[in-house]
């Protein structure tokens, strides 16, 4: 397995986290959970800061000057990823009705999420040009089809395709790229793997790894970039309490 090391990483941090006092796993989690919606938001152009971000969803208090549609993108962020992580821990695997379910979580008091999209889409500044609506409904159902199998000896590649693949369909009118990293988190924690957040600050990078596997089919650098994300996160883990 290409990820052999990492597999055993992983494994190291669940015999850890066993003996790791609740409260401070607990904060672990939390504050990756907050630097991940934050992340995440801020990639697809959401200007809430870190801190206004923590406001919003552990206060509850709302920001002034900022429009209400970045604020729900942080409060229903938030709700996505607890419904992935509830439906995996029920042992639910990743399909097509769930991802509905996510993206409609996401898009709450936004629009109405969950359907696909009826009209041509463009990502902007990318080469790479989503299929039509027609395509694309195809397209989505072969890739729902693939996850019962692909990279199945691989879960590291399995949740960057997962996430590719995805975003290559562009399936929804908007949120793609949420819902995209959503289900890749879905995968890794499914195979007892940990969650990763995408840096803003990498956005350029994320993207043109992202158009490399969109315009040639080529998964391996977008697989190396999350591998070196998920080692990144566990070894942080490690050295504090090991």
């Amino acid at each position: 397995m290409k990820y052999e090391n990492i597999i055993k990483k992983a494994e190291k941090y669940h015999q850890c986290a066993k003996h790791v006092d609740s409260l401070a796993f607990t904060k672990w989690e939390a504050n990756f959970e907050l630097e991940y919606t934050h992340e995440s938001t801020a990639i697809e152009g959401n200007t809430l800061s870190l801190l206004e971000t923590k406001v919003v969803l552990e206060d509850g208090i709302s920001i002034g000057g900022k429009h209400l549609r970045e604020i729900f993108e942080v409060v229903n962020h938030k709700k996505a990823y607890e419904f992935i992580k509830q439906k995996i821990a029920d042992g639910f695997s990743l399909d097509e009705a769930m991802t509905k379910d996510i993206h409609s979580i996401l898009m709450e008091n936004i629009f109405a999420g969950g359907f696909y999209r009826n009209v041509n889409v463009r990502i902007t500044g990318a080469n790479h040009i989503p299929p039509e609506p027609n395509e694309a409904y195809r397209q989505v159902k072969n890739f729902f089809a693939d996850l019962t199998w692909k990279y199945k000896d691989d879960p590291i590649t399995l949740a960057a395709w997962t996430h590719a693949e995805f975003v290559r369909i562009h399936p929804f009118i908007d949120g793609n790229g949420r819902t995209s990293r959503l289900i890749m988190n879905y995968q890794l924690l499914a195979n007892r793997l940990i969650p990763i957040s995408i840096p803003k600050l990498d956005r350029l990078e994320y993207f043109k790894r992202l158009e490399e596997y969109a315009l040639h089919g080529n998964i391996e650098p977008f697989a190396d970039y999350i591998a070196s994300l998920e080692e990144k996160r566990l070894d942080e883990f490690l050295a504090m309490y090991l």
